[in-house]
């Protein structure tokens, strides 16, 4: 390597890029690209909390789901009329012998 690429090197490393009388430049643009790093890496983290919400809502989801699939069950099993049959016999009740017949009310307005 030559002695002028080892003085950009060495100069580099030293840092006096940022403590001479041009430095000003420097420093805005390393703010600024630091204040753009720290955006991504908020950004990066609000983005990972929002995929690790979403994941404990999608489970929760399926569980209620499966609750509400296993009680609709349940109330399908108690509407059914056996059982029905089954639960008022021990209250002494019987299905009637003769089907019901409709009454028709007629209303007259005077």
């Amino acid at each position: 390597m030559s002695n002028g690429k080892k003085s950009i090197v060495y100069s580099f490393l030293r840092g006096s890029f940022l403590t001479d009388e041009s430095s000003f430049k420097n420093w805005r643009i390393l703010i600024f690209v630091v204040a753009l790093l720290l955006l991504m890496i908020y950004s990066a983290h609000s983005a990972d909390a929002k995929v690790v919400k979403i994941a404990e809502l999608n489970k929760k989801k399926r569980e209620l789901r499966a609750e509400d699939v296993d009680t609709s069950t349940q109330l399908m099993k108690m509407k059914l009329e056996s059982s029905i049959r089954d639960k008022v016999k021990t209250k002494g009740l019987y299905p009637a012998k003769t089907p019901p017949q409709k009454i028709k009310v007629i209303y007259n307005k005077e």
